[in-house]
């Protein structure tokens, strides 16, 4: 007699399959689909505008052309314009660290009342409007010994103040995350003067803070417009007093520089959000 366990045993039952059953989407995922498709229609539009080689009555452009972006960067008044505000945005970078990056520094460690007069200094951009700013700085210096309107130098000095916000704000919450106190202590006790600790064991340890602030800073410094209008206007001209200047020009052209511009914003703001997910656990590695 054979055994039961050597009997062939029935296949399971195959499931019924489950309709899928159609879902609308809910309240909010339509809210946030119509607010990006506002934002996102005049960027589609500009887009192509500038890769038209005609756009007149009809709904879509009559033909697709890289002419307009290839004009542009063999413009030698557009790359000159480039090239002042990177000159601008960098020194004024390169201003705000060796400035902020010591204070933040010691307010975290040393003079904790220090950050409290800092917070109420970072919302002082916020707080007057940049052209009564550009109106008391043209008064300011205007002439007399410091007559420094028309010069990069003016604009240096102002751009410091607006990346002062997010340059010191950044900075401190990450000497604020990695217990910056314990460090420099421990630092001490082996031996390390407070200049070798800074320089060896904090300043490698916000790395990714310092390029964090340095990419949104430079991405709201390479898009302003009122100061580099009121204080230096053509006599410096930036970017954005130039692309103010070419409205006269192509439409074609003005859009692939409308473009250009928001593609280098759009590449450094995401520089910024990418360093914002960096993590100890990816550094060691």
């Amino acid at each position: 007699m054979a055994h039961a366990d050597s009997l062939p045993r029935p296949l399971p039952l195959a499931e019924p399959r489950r309709r899928g059953r159609f879902r609308l989407p809910s309240s909010y995922t339509l809210v946030l689909a119509g607010v990006l498709l506002l934002l996102a229609l005049p960027l589609v539009a500009t887009l192509g505008y500038a890769l038209a080689s005609r756009w007149g009555a009809t709904l879509l452009p009559e033909g697709l052309t890289l002419a307009w972006f290839l004009e542009l960067w063999a413009t030698p008044r557009f790359l000159a314009a480039f090239g002042r505000s990177l000159l601008i945005s960098v020194g004024a970078l390169a201003l705000s660290l060796a400035l902020i990056l010591p204070v933040a520094v010691l307010a975290q460690t040393r003079y904790p009342h220090l950050d409290h007069w800092m917070n109420t200094l970072i919302l002082m951009p916020f707080a007057v409007p940049p052209v009564v700013s550009s109106v008391g700085l043209l008064q300011l210096y205007a002439g007399g010994p410091l007559s420094l309107v028309g010069t990069p130098w003016i604009l240096i000095l102002t751009y410091f103040t607006i990346a002062l916000p997010f340059m010191y704000r950044t900075l401190a919450n990450s000497l604020r995350a990695m217990n910056v106190v314990e460090l420099m202590e421990a630092a001490q006790l082996l031996g390390a003067s407070p200049f070798r600790a800074f320089f060896l064991v904090i300043l490698p340890n916000i790395r990714a803070g310092v390029q964090i602030a340095i990419f949104l800073s430079f991405s709201f410094l390479v898009g302003e417009f009122v100061f580099a209008n009121m204080l230096v206007g053509t006599r410096f001209e930036t970017l954005q007093v130039y692309l103010n200047n070419m409205r006269g020009a192509s439409g074609h052209f003005t859009s692939a520089l409308v473009i250009t511009l928001f593609t280098v914003t759009l590449v450094l703001t995401w520089l910024g959000a990418r360093q914002a997910d960096y993590t100890p656990k990816e550094a060691s590695r």
